[in-house]
């Protein structure tokens, strides 16, 4: 990454993760809220690729965690895995496609709600599936699809996109 676009995807994180803290989580529409963070890391990890997706999401989640006292890393864990699965795929399948942020931003919603419930009943949190993977998750994935190419073209004039991109790894068979 480069040194500008470093310190603007930063920024942009860092603002992304306050405005979803203080104004967009209260933004309850049908039961769901939209969640601007997880838009803004799948965006960075389509343009930058899955390191900088994995590290800039898990920089923003760990400020959502700090500014919520909620429990600590797994809102960190959820957007490292989304940045970086983000990240991969613009690597490899979603290279040049138009189609990319929406596939991308819907696929890893729905990921990220199914990752992050597991995790919280894995802590022992009281979650109720039901509010938590249908009457929740359904909302904030159509919200999150329409904010899904707005917040791309914000991200890509904010930061850019790879200039060069590696050749993918050869797979060679050894029989």
């Amino acid at each position: 990454m480069s040194a500008v676009a470093a310190p603007r995807a930063s920024a942009l994180i860092f603002v992304a993760a306050l405005l979803q803290t203080a104004i967009v989580s209260s933004l309850v529409l049908a039961g769901g809220a939209p969640d601007l963070l997880l838009v803004v890391v799948v965006c960075l990890g389509l343009l930058r690729g899955s390191v900088p997706g994995a590290i800039f999401g898990f920089a923003g989640g760990l400020v959502v965690d700090l500014l919520t006292l909620d429990t600590l890393g797994v809102t960190s864990l959820v957007l490292t895995l989304a940045g970086f699965c983000a990240g991969r795929y613009g690597e490899t399948t979603g290279r040049g496609s138009r189609l990319a942020p929406l596939v991308a931003v819907g696929v890893i919603t729905v990921l990220a709600g199914l990752f992050g419930f597991t995790l919280h009943y894995l802590l022992g949190e009281a979650v109720v599936a039901r509010d938590a993977l249908f009457t929740a998750l359904a909302p904030a994935l159509v919200m999150n699809l329409v904010l899904a190419y707005p917040v791309h073209a914000l991200v890509r004039a904010a930061v850019g996109e790879r200039t060069t991109l590696e050749p993918s790894a050869e797979v060679e068979v050894v029989v």
